[in-house]
């Protein structure tokens, strides 16, 4: 059972896409908006690649042709259909100023008791609460990359956050096939204040020349059973997100134990991202390289 008409998603990168992709494959009708119809375009092509391998990964599938996946997505460079929106998931990049500006503006155009998801692995749910009439109508999403294939999502309750807005997401969680766990709210809430320490150490690891990428993720993938290692998972999430987010938990815990590795700074410089730039620790530009990892 659907729990709501319709669904705004802010913001069509890899998360955005995934997410649009994942939601109206379950029959919601959603309404994509970026700020670039090129990016728009290409969410679309992602959407229509991914598919076939989620129709192969995910027995079950309530909506099995792309076309009506895809006859559910409104694509738009406006808020002109956020009027009557009763749920918006945000997924810009991590970057305070940019989650402020855009929140200021659904503000003006949504419904006063619109709840908001703010898919975000660092910043403050209370925070981005505090910019909106209704505080408690926020709560943060943290889903896990790829979308459409992992079912637990962390959800993250603000200092003004309901118990009515918590089972109304749990409750829409469930009906896309997923598994909401309950966290308060703290920088980097359980997942990244976890992830990103290991993943920094990680590249640590490979700045002080104690192994290369490709054996430092065999590590962990035979010897811990990971299915994908570290290194290959900050790839897949994308360097720059990598750094924004360890940043904010050095800034915010004022440890030294999250300071970003030197050599994750320069790859970020470099403009080596990871899947999304095709290079990264990881090549992936040719099959090859993607076959030896």
């Amino acid at each position: 059972m659907k729990t709501f008409e319709s669904i705004g998603i802010i913001g069509a990168g890899i998360m955005g896409s995934d997410l649009t992709l994942d939601l109206a494959s379950h029959g919601y009708r959603v309404i994509l908006k970026d700020l670039h119809p090129d990016i728009l375009e290409k969410a679309k092509q992602k959407m229509r690649e991914d598919f076939k391998l989620v129709k192969l990964m995910k027995k079950e599938i309530p909506v099995k042709d792309i076309e009506q996946v895809l006859s559910n997505v409104v694509f738009t460079t406006s808020y002109d259909e956020f009027y009557t929106v009763p749920f918006v998931i945000e997924n810009i990049t991590e970057n305070w100023e940019a989650k402020k500006q855009v929140y200021l503006e659904l503000k003006e155009y949504c419904p006063q008791d619109t709840i908001y998801g703010v898919n975000t692995s660092c910043i403050s749910i209370t925070k981005v609460g505090s910019l909106l009439p209704k505080p408690e109508n926020v709560i943060g999403m943290h889903f896990m990359n790829p979308v459409p294939l992992k079912q637990m999502v962390e959800i993250i309750k603000g200092y003004y956050t309901s118990e009515q807005t918590i089972q109304t997401i749990k409750n829409f969680l469930e009906s896309i096939d997923k598994k909401p766990v309950l966290v308060n709210d703290s920088p980097g809430f359980v997942t990244n204040r976890v992830l990103m320490l290991m993943i920094n150490e990680c590249i640590w690891a490979i700045h002080d020349q104690v192994a290369t990428p490709q054996d430092l993720d065999k590590i962990f993938r035979l010897g811990f059973s990971h299915k994908m290692g570290p290194l290959a998972t900050a790839d897949l999430i994308g360097l720059d997100t990598i750094l924004h987010s360890i940043e904010v938990l050095y800034e915010s815990f004022n440890d030294p134990k999250y300071r970003p590795c030197p050599l994750l700074v320069k790859m970020v410089d470099a403009g080596l991202l990871g899947k999304k730039s095709g290079k990264g620790f990881f090549d992936y530009t040719t099959a090859l390289a993607q076959s030896t990892r």
